[in-house]
């Protein structure tokens, strides 16, 4: 992936603190998704998440519905449907149905489920969230695919099922499976031929597994006969930016208290150690000091990319954390910076190498343009001074 075009996307989960009213949240929640469809971003990602208050969207689905008819190009993920907690068949027929809705920008992300507490609620015990995803992805697989599957398991059945329509999307609908820092989520990915959205690839430890999340894909994708490719391969990062550092730091004072507060005492894993900082100043700093977050301007951002890009060899996309850090006009303005300065680094085969280049030509080569200019010029005053002079000479006669 030497010629790169990188897509961008944001990972939704959403984040929103307690004393914000939730209806109201929702809305922005969509309103956010119109504006980087505006802004021409290319994907966003829809969390499913049933217990701690922050997380408040509990069906990506619904939600994609609603985003669809809002925006034109966005492509929309769920991110994830955790596959544990629903029947096999209502799964692939709710992804259909979206496939069609949306003519195709549907996509399809699956995960075992990020807290144990949603599990908890609906008596399924932590240790079986990741055998129930892979025990029903190859039916999911078989149904829209259009097969007919009958199966039983201990916790579902299916009993000559088969879907009413086939996806809209040809030869498939884009699927993606959710890996963190273990391996399991990369050898899910190649045993079933999936794309990998790395949640975890900002932290420290997602950050270094990187290469060795690739190797395992790749080789346990060629062991089922699957080919796996960079192209799909998503990484996420958390990420503000501003004019100036210090504006982003002052920003993100806003949320980022409450945002690392919730990763401390309700998500599975914090994202500061519990050794690290205690004072919020010192979070920021470490946060920004690790690699962790980037809190700063677009060449901050720019370079953290490119850090990515080179310890993991190459991917297609790279996500944010829509985290709300900032107020609404901040949020907005950093997607506008990114969009602005950020995306042209990595975009559309190195169009602003080819803009300079052009301007350059034109500039070394200014003189010798101007010279034919204003020789040009001359040229047609002189004929028209002779035309004048003709038409006078015939006035006299």
């Amino acid at each position: 992936m030497t010629d790169r075009n990188l897509r961008f996307g944001i990972f939704h989960a959403p984040f929103h603190a307690m004393d914000q009213n939730p209806t109201y949240m929702l809305q922005r929640d969509l309103e956010l998704l119109e504006h980087i469809d505006r802004l021409g971003w290319d994907e966003a990602w829809i969390g499913e998440h049933h217990s701690a208050g922050l997380e408040i969207i509990a069906s990506p689905e619904i939600f994609i519905a609603a985003a669809a008819e809002r925006t034109k190009h966005l492509k929309l993920g769920t991110g994830v449907v955790s596959i544990p907690y629903h029947h096999p068949f209502m799964v692939a027929e709710r992804i259909m149905m979206l496939d069609h809705l949306t003519r195709g920008r549907v996509m399809f992300g699956i995960g075992p489920g990020a807290l144990v507490s949603d599990a908890l609620m609906m008596g399924i015990k932590a240790s079986e969230l990741r055998p129930r995803m892979e025990e029903a992805m190859p039916a999911i697989l078989r149904l829209l695919a259009g097969e007919t599957v009958t199966e039983k398991t201990d916790w579902y059945e299916l009993n000559g099922a088969r879907l009413q329509l086939k996806p809209y999307s040809y030869p498939r609908i884009e699927m993606a499976v959710a890996t963190a820092t273990s391996p399991s989520g990369p050898r899910a990915a190649g045993m079933f031929g999936l794309n990998m959205l790395s949640l975890a690839a900002g932290s420290q430890a997602g950050f270094e597994k990187l290469n060795d999340h690739w190797r395992v894909c790749e080789e346990v994708g060629a062991e089922h006969g699957h080919k796996m490719e960079r192209d799909g391969w998503r990484l996420l990062l958390m990420m503000h930016v501003a004019d100036t550092r210090e504006k982003a730091i002052e920003d993100v004072h806003f949320g980022i208290e409450t945002f690392l507060d919730y990763f401390d005492r309700a998500a599975t894993f914090p994202v500061i150690p519990p050794d690290g900082p205690k004072d919020i100043e010192g979070r920021i700093a470490w946060m920004i000091e690790s690699g962790v977050a980037v809190i700063g301007t677009p060449d901050d951002a720019i370079a953290r990319i490119e850090q990515m890009w080179e310890k993991s060899g190459g991917f297609g996309t790279q996500m944010l954390w829509s985290h709300n850090w900032a107020d609404w006009t901040e949020t907005k303005r950093s997607y506008e910076l990114i969009t602005r300065y950020v995306f042209p680094h990595f975009q559309a085969s190195g169009s602003m190498a080819q803009r300079q280049g052009s301007y350059d030509w034109v500039a070394e080569n200014h003189d010798s343009f101007i010279g034919s200019a204003q020789g040009a010029v001359k040229e047609m005053m002189d004929k028209h001074e002779a035309e004048r002079a003709a038409k006078g000479t015939d006035a006299e006669k």
